[in-house]
């Protein structure tokens, strides 16, 4: 056999182990360079620095992308079949988009002018080579985050330990010098990080005269990563740009985001990132239309109003970046539609991703029959199927039901109180917008303490209620409340079973959502019990609106947030963070699950009533 042959046949026995290494050791270097590249990035954008402390930045700036380079071509030299199987296409192009970069390095600037000079600046422009950075950065630290779940984690560990890092990371950046006007203290920042991770809306500071842009826009982005999951961010850019990660980190991933099944959870996360970014879209182009030209802001701050506000407004925050928010009488005095559009928002947001996964279903299928009858000349009859799921039609009826009787009773309630003084369709609106925002969103078009007691006991209920399961709301959710009333239903007319449209409810789903709502009020009243210790001299029915808002994550406080105390405000921030993640599942993750028993004792009847 000749020595070539041998080489071939032998190589992984010789070579892949030494490989191995020096790849697990590139990868270790590239992900504390990735760490590196954020630190330099944030301390250039958040402080005021030097030009001796800029020159360093980029002499970092430089050594990330070497090792990038590095990184990206050590394992097609060493690696290349396997490197090949596990690239995306999108991998490859960042890849040819990194290696662009060195077009200045190797070749001067034309002298003539054109496609060629313009395409050398863009490949030497710093925010070209920093985007592409800061992407292939964040996807090697979403890689490593994904590995580590390979190690059979606990998904309830995953999911609150993802929300605490970002949490702290938020909190950390809300500080920097450039982010406040005046300042802000660390448990205020802490405070505003969680709110907006945890999609709750409640601020112990006015966000609109104490952040700067900046710190708006980290408030932003904060909301949205809160809003979708950090776990689904993450996901997407290992699992979209890479690709090749384990199966028990897949598996993982599928438990944390709770889907069903393995083949479908890449589409799973396409489908909310999809379905995000065009009801976000559309939501801010809606509400840029409804203030152009009323709120006496310039054309790129009605731009920041609208995104901001659609972005809040979908993911359920009920967080203003203008004075006032909402009841500001710019916008009190302007057009009804933006209520009505931010209010289309919150609802698009609580009612659930399934739910619109489920809608695209149907459009499509819709689509496909127009297509077929036009083929045809026939309209299509036969092949009819329940196109609308048992979840997505409970979850519409509850929320159509809650939406109803809280516009009528606000109507009833406020209509010679809050509301008195308006036209009958200003009336009509912010009943409307009343009846929808305090469920999950938060966002106060009227001010909260104008509202009879009656109205107040309305909020409450509904902010305990909150949105949809998987979706950006909190709360106990719709689903779990039509299930119990349900049950309870099928207890008064002596049925042993709980039937509805059609389908037979499993008894898991029965226990589970009995245990949510009693667990649910067992928090709150230890929560009620707690803050009445901490703040023995503020009524006690603000501060139980206060905790159920904390706690379902609604935000439709009262405005003493501000006069808490130091130990007040870090409870309250306990309260957001429990009520995100979900009491059940923290107590998933600190509980010993046990393990199926294959017997039965005797079973016997305890007396009720």
């Amino acid at each position: 056999m000749k020595v070539y042959h041998k080489f071939l046949l032998y190589q992984n026995k010789w070579l892949k182990p030494y490989i191995d290494k020096v790849l697990t050791i590139m990868q270790w270097i590239t992900y504390l360079c990735s760490v590196t590249l954020f630190i330099a990035l944030i301390f250039e954008k958040g402080f005021s620095i030097t030009a001796s402390e800029a020159l360093l930045v980029h002499r970092v700036y430089k050594i990330v992308w070497i090792v990038f380079l590095i990184d990206i071509t050590l394992p097609f030299i060493l690696a290349y079949r396997s490197t090949k199987k596990s690239f995306r296409h999108i991998m490859w192009i960042l890849s040819l988009l990194l290696y662009l970069t060195l077009i200045p390095v190797v070749f001067n600037q034309p002298d003539e002018g054109g496609a060629v000079l313009k395409f050398w600046l863009l490949t030497n422009h710093p925010l070209f080579r920093l985007t592409l950075l800061v992407l292939l950065s964040f996807m090697n630290l979403s890689y490593g985050l994904i590995k580590m779940l390979g190690s059979r984690t606990n998904p309830s560990h995953i999911l609150a330990g993802s929300f605490i890092v970002i949490i702290l990371i938020g909190s950390g950046l809300l500080m920097l010098p450039k982010c406040t006007v005046d300042g802000i203290s660390w448990v205020d920042s802490l405070f505003v990080a969680t709110s907006s991770v945890c999609v709750t809306g409640l601020s112990p500071v006015d966000i609109a005269t104490t952040f700067t842009s900046s710190g708006l826009t980290i408030i932003a982005i904060l909301i949205q990563i809160g809003g979708l999951g950090v776990m689904t961010f993450t996901s997407f850019f290992a699992l979209f740009f890479m690709g090749n990660t384990s199966l028990f980190s897949q598996i993982a991933v599928r438990n944390v985001m709770k889907n069903e099944s393995l083949n479908s959870l890449l589409s799973t996360i396409l489908y909310i990132l999809f379905f995000t970014l065009v009801i976000e879209g559309v939501g801010m182009f809606a509400i840029w239309t409804s203030i152009h030209d009323t709120l006496n802001l310039s054309i790129e701050e009605e731009l920041a109003f609208s995104a901001f506000h659609s972005i809040s407004a979908f993911c359920n925050a009920g967080i203003s970046s203008f004075p006032e928010g909402l009841a500001n009488p710019l916008i009190q005095n302007g057009s009804n539609s933006i209520f009505i559009y931010i209010a289309c928002l919150v609802l698009l947001g609580g009612i659930g991703f399934p739910i619109l996964v489920n809608f695209k279903d149907i459009f499509f299928f819709h689509i496909k029959r127009f297509v077929l009858s036009i083929k045809t000349r026939r309209w299509q009859q036969k092949g009819r199927r329940h196109l609308y799921n048992l979840n997505t039609r409970i979850v519409l009826i509850t929320t159509f039901i809650l939406v109803l009787s809280g516009f009528i009773l606000v109507l009833l309630f406020e209509w010679n109180n809050a509301l008195e003084g308006m036209r009958i369709g200003d009336k009509l609106t912010h009943a409307f917008f009343t009846s929808v925002t305090p469920r999950s969103a938060g966002f106060s078009n009227i001010d909260i303490s104008s509202f009879r007691i009656q109205t107040l006991m309305l909020f409450v209920l509904y902010m305990w209620i909150g949105g949809a399961s998987q979706s950006t709301a909190g709360g106990v959710k719709v689903n779990t409340i039509a299930v119990v009333f349900l049950n309870i239903k099928s207890v008064i007319k002596g049925s042993d079973r709980i039937e509805v449209l059609g389908r037979e409810l499993s008894y898991e789903s029965i226990r589970r959502s009995n245990a949510a709502v009693v667990i649910s009020l067992i928090t709150l009243f230890v929560s009620l019990l707690i803050m009445t210790f901490l703040e023995p001299s503020l009524p006690f029915s603000e501060i139980a609106i206060e905790c159920v808002a904390a706690l379902s994550t609604a935000g439709s406080g009262t405005g003493i947030t501000e006069h808490f105390s130091v130990g007040s405000r870090l409870f309250i921030t306990l309260l957001m963070f429990v009520g995100r993640v979900g009491i059940m599942t923290l107590m998933f993750g600190f509980v010993r699950q046990r393990s199926k028993r294959k017997y039965h004792y005797p079973s016997d009847h305890i007396i009720i009533n």
